[in-house]
């Protein structure tokens, strides 16, 4: 007789169970090397453009103020502190309409008069402010002003602080700075030369500039419609007047300047540039972007503007260098007149007036010379928060702690915590992403004491 065999419903039941466990144990395993893989995945991302971002705001800030090749403002003289320091080296303007300046320059947020210095009525020195200038911002608003035209009629054309996307990343701080680009412009050579642009001195003391473009400057139909306003530098000083003919081979000083530009004899190197094109406006603020993952979701992206942005002309462009920036601030470090240095906020620093600062080459008439601190910051700390965009909802809570030093927090904290000037959630960014710190100290070499 055969007998039948096979498995009891128990022996099933307890083979089920250990199948189940087994089963669980590597679907456990697997969550959380895949966890883990997307949490390094996340920090490497951010550290990557953490670094890349630091980086290219570093050149920036470095070359602040920079001029031609005239890297002295004259005989130095000792400080208190014992370091000799050299005086402001700033453009002489003879442009007479006093909005030339203004128009020919972008992301400008202070005009003439209140405050500032009134409308100029003879030639004068470049402000320093026109040279740098910053805005550190809160979760409702900014100082020294709002730097939208959006919220503040004297702003310029970057979005609004806002959580939806294209807006200006709520908290983050806005650095507009200028240099010139010496790469740009057109090289004077002397009279008799075969090649290149030539500068006529009349006997009325007008200037006539022929240009004839070397190979690589700008064709003179690249330029007409920049504005009518050029520098003329050299090794050791610059001035920036009104023409007539921009656009053309032929440039002319005309009755539009309080008076004729004064041109040295035997000058180093000269150089006429475009004030529009080539003293080059760079601002950096944060964008609010979509983070792509399909849930609506948002990050910051680090926005570097030339030129006010405008491809158009005046070699404007606008470009996006990091995705991930939730946090921007800066701190200036000031030298002051006896050589030291103090930390100060961009309120700080624009309120300063001609008592902190050494007098001007050419001051203006009745002028505090409000903001001429600007032309004093030697140092500048930038601080960036980076996160890695899309939600990880298996971090734990130490994993979402990080530092961030603007806002005093220096040993990890909380996303929320109460010490933030501004909480991720502030901002409209989700919580459970990876954050990181990143900081650097840049040296301004063209600073003015």
């Amino acid at each position: 007789m055969n007998r039948c065999r096979g498995l009891s419903l128990i022996e099933l039941m307890i083979a089920m169970a250990l199948g189940l466990l087994v089963s669980l144990g590597i679907v456990a395993v697997f969550t959380s090397t895949s966890n883990s893989r997307q949490g390094q995945e996340q920090l490497a991302r951010l550290q990557e453009e953490g670094r890349f971002a630091i980086t290219q705001i570093r050149n920036d800030l470095a070359m602040a103020g920079a001029q031609y090749c005239n890297g002295t403002g004259g005989t130095a003289h000792a400080s208190v502190a014992g370091p000799y320091l050299d005086g402001p080296r700033l453009p002489t303007v003879y442009a007479s309409d006093p909005n030339a300046l203004m128009g020919a320059l972008s992301d400008v947020s202070t005009g003439w008069g209140g405050a500032y210095p009134s409308e100029p009525r003879g030639p004068y020195s470049l402000p320093s402010f026109l040279m740098m200038r910053g805005y550190d911002c809160t979760v409702s608003s900014c100082t020294p002003v709002e730097p939208s035209n959006k919220r503040n009629p004297a702003g310029f054309s970057i979005p609004a602080m806002g959580k939806g996307v294209d807006s200006r990343v709520i908290g983050a701080s806005v650095l507009t700075v200028r240099y010139l680009n010496a790469a740009g412009g057109w090289a004077i050579v002397p009279q008799g030369s075969a090649a290149g642009s030539k500068l006529t001195s009349h006997a009325d003391g007008s200037l006539t500039i022929q240009l004839n473009p070397l190979p690589g400057e700008p064709k003179t139909s690249d330029v007409k419609k920049d504005s009518s306003l050029v520098m003329l530098a050299d090794c050791s000083s610059a001035q920036i007047f009104a023409v007539t003919g921009m656009g053309g081979t032929t440039l002319t000083s005309t009755g539009a300047n309080f008076a004729q530009p004064h041109v040295f004899q035997n000058m180093a190197a000269p150089k006429l540039f475009s004030v529009s094109r080539d003293m080059r406006t760079v601002t950096y603020y944060l964008r609010v972007k979509d983070n792509g993952d399909g849930m609506g979701h948002t990050t910051g992206a680090l926005m570097r503007r030339v030129n006010g942005g405008d491809a158009s002309q005046s070699g404007g462009s606008g470009e996006e260098i990091a995705r991930g920036v939730e946090r921007l601030d800066f701190k200036y470090g000031v030298q002051q007149s006896d050589g030291t240095l103090r930390y100060y906020s961009a309120e700080q620093v624009d309120n300063s007036t001609r008592a902190d600062c050494p007098s001007v080459p050419v001051a203006i008439p009745g002028s505090s010379d409000r903001g001429c601190l600007w032309g004093a910051v030697s140092l500048i700390e930038v601080d960036l928060l980076m996160s890695g965009q899309n939600p990880l909802y298996s971090l734990t809570p130490d994993e979402l702690a990080y530092s961030y030093a603007a806002d005093g927090i220096f040993t990890p904290a909380a996303p929320t915590a109460d010490d933030r000037k501004v909480t991720p959630l502030q901002q409209g960014f989700p919580l459970p992403v990876l954050r990181r710190e990143f900081t650097a100290v840049v040296a301004v070499r063209n600073a003015n004491p």
